[in-house]
């Protein structure tokens, strides 16, 4: 048995390929990779919310896996459109990093607590909405472009400091570059952020799934993460809506806190579910309608027709 595997070819997604070819070299199986460019990486002058949140960096991918050029496409999990497209399916979430957003900066004074202003580059529309609401005097600039360009731009002067995700910086080894790591109770990450996701299509033989499910997936972290993306999904949330949510294992089941806030970061609606493992996407599901009905609905129409 050998596996194509496919990625995209910027250093973190090769990090993310390479972690899933030492999980299934390590249970004996073989495997090569196939890089492939996706949207997100050839169009670098424009927002993501400009360019269309669904499919940004996994088409291109999936359209191989239909043709069978690659066997699994590896995508960070938060890259994820939430709904999957029936001819396709996630078969894996890998043990997740830790979760938090972090302040990445040359200079580790900066605190976006600490009230002084200074400029954060980001493409998220979560975490630019996030700072609105909890930080104010920040300002924000857009920030496209893999971890290494968007270093070189802080580099050179365009922004002050960085808001990423710590999976991120982690596997790239930049730690020594973090300022601050954001309190998730109040920067609740986006969904999934933290897992890798291997997907595959709908007619892979069984065996292949059977054996990379069985040597690459973390069944506690796929729980949470179903709870997580059921709740997207019936936000029909992508990556330019500025959702949240994050699910832990606790005794009894699973706790999912999700919400959404308003681009102008003046709203933000928030509420934790709890529920039993084997009820984890009836539980995303039921705390998008709670959020929902609290007027969920009317910021996500405001947030649509004004991105």
């Amino acid at each position: 048995m050998k596996i194509k595997i496919g990625t995209r070819g910027s250093q973190l997604a090769l990090w993310q390929a390479y972690y899933i070819q030492d999980l299934l070299k390590a249970g004996g199986v073989e495997s090569e990779l196939v890089i492939i460019e996706t949207k997100g990486d050839k169009i670098l002058d424009r927002s993501l919310s400009k360019i269309g949140s669904k499919g940004v960096f996994t088409q291109e991918l999936e359209d191989q896996l239909r043709a069978g050029g690659i066997d699994i496409a590896v995508h960070s999990a938060k890259d994820l459109q939430s709904s999957i497209p029936n001819d396709l399916a996630i078969i894996a979430f890998t043990e997740r990093e830790r979760v938090n957003d972090v302040l990445v900066s040359h200079d580790k004074s900066l605190s976006l607590q600490g009230g002084k202003e200074f400029v954060v580059g980001t493409s998220s529309t979560r975490r630019v909405a996030m700072l609105k609401h909890f930080c104010p005097h920040i300002t924000t600039v857009d920030m496209r472009g893999n971890l290494q360009t968007r270093l070189r731009k802080l580099e050179e002067g365009q922004c002050d400091a960085l808001l990423l995700a710590y999976a991120g910086v982690h596997r790239m080894k930049y730690d020594d570059l973090i300022a601050e790591y954001l309190p998730i109770q109040d920067f609740t990450p986006a969904v999934g952020q933290g897992s890798v996701a291997v997907e595959a299509s709908a007619g892979l033989a069984p065996d292949k799934v059977n054996t990379i499910r069985q040597l690459t997936n973390h069944a506690p972290t796929e729980a949470c993460l179903l709870a997580e993306r059921a709740f997207l999904r019936r936000l029909e949330g992508g990556c330019s809506i500025p959702v949240f949510g994050l699910a832990t294992l606790v005794e009894g089941g699973v706790s999912l806190t999700g919400g959404i806030v308003s681009l102008d970061g003046g709203e933000m609606l928030r509420e934790t579910f709890t529920g039993p493992v084997p009820q984890a996407e009836q539980l995303g599901h039921d705390l998008a309608e709670s959020i929902l009905a609290q007027g969920g609905d009317e910021l996500l129409r405001s947030v649509r027709q004004n991105l």
